[in-house]
């Protein structure tokens, strides 16, 4: 039975067998989105987790490079420092044997502009020594933190795979079963019940009236409304939310008469008179 039904055309199906395929497709949906909901927020905060360690990493990454560099500028002023003080040392031993004024002048002033080289120098290391501390004392703060973020990405992992392998061969059936009954409505109305379902809240695309009311929107239906759901002969939609009605019966809900005599009735207590 179930492959003939696969046959045939879903074009051809009655609009009441497109209703009740399409009812028991969003039947399992919700259990699927269920199923969903049981993980929770667990699956965003393991993508936020990693998330945050990978822009941590990139910024461990960034301030290693700029430690580096700084080091890079450190050893490179160091080499000029030394360089200064043997031009300073030469400079020094050639003023011993100056002919003129002239000469020691002009070796006064090389000295003293190598030693103010030198003095930017040694200013421009401890600025960069300055950096380096505080740039060391982020990073050791970053790596703490990425520390912390993996053991509770662990943490939340486990517990999304424990959750994951308990319902995932539920989840796989009615999976399957989904992808069979999708083969039974045609892609016209399966591609609208689908976006229904994307922009609502609650995931349904179809539902029932309920109380005269759209179980979706909980919008008053108008009498003659319900009477052309309950005919069955075209798909109705929601003039307020815009979802695909079918009643009650079709959907294999009780009617309102029974589940109201499921209800247990109130017994009136009454206040005895004083005499």
């Amino acid at each position: 039975m179930a492959k003939e039904r696969l046959k045939k055309d879903p074009a051809d199906y009655s609009v009441e067998e497109k209703l009740s395929n399409l009812y028991s497709l969003q039947s399992i949906l919700s259990e699927i989105d269920g199923i969903k909901t049981l993980r929770g927020e667990l699956p965003l905060e393991v993508q936020d987790l990693e998330d945050e360690i990978e822009g941590m990493t990139t910024r461990i990454e960034k301030i290693n490079a700029d430690i580096a560099e700084l080091k890079r500028d450190i050893s490179e002023r160091n080499a000029k420092i030394a360089e200064n003080n043997a031009s300073i040392e030469r400079f020094n031993t050639q003023m011993d044997s100056v002919r003129n004024n002239r000469e020691y002048d002009s070796l006064t002033k090389q000295v003293e502009y190598a030693q103010l080289d030198n003095q930017l120098h040694e200013k421009k290391i401890r600025e960069a020594k300055e950096v380096v501390d505080a740039k060391t004392a982020e990073m050791t703060r970053c790596n703490l933190d990425v520390n912390d973020r993996r053991v509770q990405l662990e943490t939340k992992k486990e517990e999304l795979e424990e959750i994951v392998g308990e319902t995932k061969a539920e989840e796989e059936k009615l999976r399957e079963k989904a992808k069979n009954l999708e083969l039974t409505i045609e892609p016209r109305l399966l591609n609208a019940f689908k976006r229904i379902r994307r922009n609502s809240r609650n995931g349904l695309g179809i539902v029932s009236v309920q109380r005269d009311a759209c179980c979706g929107c909980f919008n008053k239906i108008p009498p003659q409304r319900q009477l052309d759901i309950r005919s069955r002969k075209k798909i109705i939609v929601c003039e307020y939310c815009g979802r695909i009605m079918i009643d009650r019966e079709l959907a294999g809900l009780p009617s309102e008469m029974q589940e109201a005599a499921k209800k247990p009735v109130r017994k009136r207590t009454t206040k005895k008179k004083e005499e």
